[in-house]
């Protein structure tokens, strides 16, 4: 099943489904058990209708609108009673007016239209404009060999829909990319191992290093006994691992989902030489090409598993331009950072998050018992009017309804947090690819491609989560009830297409949900064949720069005037000069290190075989101890890579310098607090 909406009716999504599927083991166990009876009318009322839809979902007289046995998202020993009585709460909610209604227009595609966008989308709209642009070349010039044969049939299929409708002539892909159809339509990069963070070195062939608790990301259950140990490469592109699987492999025609916990594999990630970078290590300019070339990535680990990619077209929602729900993550973040500069998740959000987390992490039931529907209407009037004036007593609020407050913020976004455009891909992911480290590779790929407010308020949001499940002892919320009530608020959105297939993927959806919580420390990762690729970017960039500046005139004039002036005497005592950081004249394998906040700026350092990040950190702290400013001294210093064929890279502590040093040699090294 997907999330494709084909209906041309205009309908609201309900909460509840009017149709009654095949049994699920469990479902008829009464809901009682898992609703405390000392709740308000509201609350009695949710469970009355929970028991409806257990007794709708249970009886199999009438005919299902689809057979969950031939669902590919089936359960296995588990009941999603929880689910459907949290969508039958988001339902209630919407009907007393507590929550706004915001739809989504859902614009129909015309041939050729998605192929344009999605060319757009991942910077190669000069391949639709026919300009010559120096970032198309350079991205071009970085693929691989799976990754240009998805931008080739796209392209393909944009020119060959042009030409049909006679819109106007289109330049043939080999006139673009000096092929012929019988040759390879990229000079693609080479799918040898590449190292982490860096770029392929001569001879090099990628450095393990040991497992151990802090040589390596390690996502896997804490308890709950013995599960499946898988390693994951970031070394070469997901889309060129895919072909190394069997051709005639096909996808079980009934996957069934588990919810015990060990029945999700621990996946390790092991520390290469270049360390592990997380999304805010890098620069906002290096992670737009991040973005880019994850969709390019993205759509080739589609093609090779022969799974359509499939995006929603929607109008631009405007939501409202301030107050704190139903604001768009950008437009809170515009005003929030007016009060707080550099914020990159929203007060409010924090603010619950944090209220949550100082008092209701303990509390039986949290997230799934909803609290009073009156109240948290109230609260979030309240909430609106004096928020900002922090007028607002938090100690009024109870945990239920704060929780409440929490998960109405996410429904209420004008998108949804994890983009509407991308929703499809999302359960597709589960739908039609069966193996989880393929559908974690899949996910991994849509989380690089979020927006940076998303992102960033999904990270701060999954963390709270993981939180909530590591209290399971006492607030009995193991991972799959979380998830099964979180799910229906990220992917049952409002539109005016909207129809029954979200709620038909509930088991898919609340297994992504399980996925993001579980392996977060995973999708926060950039993988390391990206990174390349970016620095391949940079470098092709730098030097279409050079080429360009060789034939402009006013830079030949500029440099025969500068030749003139470097033949004059020498400048008089107390002209200005570079620092030294500055200065090109260091040897081989000795770089210098700036560190502008401490009392001794700058220092350089011969490095060897086994010198890390952090081997540079404690030297600068132990050297600057006592001359540094004591706000110096209080604060959490990071080793920066700048320039070169990099934007900046803030280094991971275990990052062996020399390494480093030879992917970048043209780089400057900077000691500063890292971005929060």
């Amino acid at each position: 099943l997907t999330m494709e909406m084909k209906d041309s009716g205009s309908v609201v999504l309900t909460a509840y489904h009017p149709h009654s599927p095949a049994r699920i083991p469990g479902m008829e166990q009464s809901f009682v058990q898992d609703i405390p009876p000392s709740h308000s009318p509201a609350s009695r009322k949710s469970l009355s209708r929970c028991r409806r839809i257990n007794r709708m979902l249970s009886n199999e007289s009438v005919p299902p609108a689809f057979s969950r046995s031939n669902s590919q998202a089936s359960m296995d020993s588990t009941s999603m009673e929880d689910f459907w009585c949290e969508v039958e709460s988001i339902k209630e909610s919407r009907e007393d007016g507590s929550e706004e209604a915001m739809l989504l227009e859902f614009k129909p595609a015309d041939e050729g239209e998605l192929e344009a966008e999605w060319l757009q989308d991942v910077g190669l709209s000069t391949l639709i404009s026919g300009a010559e642009e120096e970032d198309g070349q350079a991205l071009l010039s970085t693929l691989t060999r799976t990754q240009a044969a998805a931008v080739q049939k796209r392209y393909n299929t944009y020119t060959q829909t042009l030409r049909k409708k006679n819109k106007h002539t289109v330049r043939d892909v080999r006139d673009i990319f000096g092929t012929s159809d019988s040759s390879p339509a990229f000079e693609t990069v080479p799918v040898s191992p590449v190292s982490s963070n860096g770029i392929q070195l001569p001879g090099q062939k990628p450095v393990w290093k040991s497992i151990s608790s802090k040589s390596c990301l390690d996502c896997g259950i804490d308890k709950g006994g013995p599960s499946i140990t898988e390693e994951l490469s970031y070394d070469v592109s997901f889309s060129e691992s895919i072909t190394v699987l069997p051709k005639t492999q096909e996808w079980p025609k009934n996957q069934r989902f588990k919810k015990e916990d060990s029945a999700l594999p621990r996946f390790i990630v092991r520390k290469s030489r270049f360390g592990l970078t997380e999304v805010g290590n890098l620069s906002p300019e290096d992670m737009k090409k991040i973005r880019y070339l994850s969709l390019i990535e993205l759509t080739a680990f589609y093609d090779a598993l022969g799974v359509e990619l499939k995006r929603n077209r929607v109008e631009r929602v405007r939501g409202r331009e301030n107050g704190l729900f139903g604001v768009p993550l950008t437009v809170l973040l515009e005003n929030d950072q007016k009060k707080v500069p550099g914020i990159k998740v929203p007060l409010i959000f924090q603010k619950l998050l944090l209220k949550l987390e100082e008092t209701g992490l303990e509390t039986e039931g949290i997230l799934r018992v909803p609290g009073s529907a009156s109240r948290v209407k109230n609260l979030r009037q309240e909430l609106e009017a004096k928020f900002y004036e922090d007028a607002f007593d938090w100690d009024q609020v109870r945990n239920n309804d704060a929780a409440g407050l929490l998960k109405m913020f996410i429904r209420e976004l004008p998108s949804p947090l994890f983009t509407v455009e991308y929703l499809p891909a999302f359960i597709t992911l589960v739908e039609k690819i069966s193996k989880i480290k393929l559908q974690l590779q899949a996910l991994h790929l849509l989380i690089m491609l979020m927006p940076e407010a998303n992102r960033d308020t999904a990270k701060a949001f999954l963390q709270f989560l993981k939180k909530v499940v590591a209290n399971e002892g006492k607030n009995k919320m193991n991972l799959w009830n979380v998830s099964m009530i979180v799910a229906p608020n990220l992917f049952i959105y409002k539109g005016k297409r909207a129809n029954q297939q979200e709620m038909q993927a509930a088991a898919t959806t609340a297994h992504i949900v399980r996925l993001l919580i579980r392996y977060q420390d995973i999708l926060w990762t950039v993988p390391s064949f990206l990174i390349s690729q970016v620095r391949k970017m940079n470098e092709a960039a730098m030097n279409n720069s050079k080429r360009q500046l060789m034939f402009d005139k006013g830079v030949r004039k500029l440099l025969r005037r500068k030749t003139m002036e470097r033949e004059r005497p020498e400048r008089p005592e107390g002209a200005v000069t570079f620092p030294p950081y500055l200065q090109s004249d260091i040897p081989e394998g000795v770089i210098r290190v700036y560190a502008p906040l401490h009392s001794k700026v700058s220092m350089a350092i011969q490095l060897n075989s086994q010198t890390k990040a952090k081997d540079i950190l404690a030297r600068f702290h132990c050297e600057n101890s006592h001359g540094s400013p004591q706000n110096v001294r209080g604060q959490i210093q990071s080793l920066h890579e700048i320039g070169g064929n990099i934007g900046q890279h803030c280094l991971d502590p275990d990052a062996f310098m020399l390494d480093v040093y030879r992917a970048n040699p043209q780089a400057e090294w900077v000691i500063k607090p890292k971005a929060s």
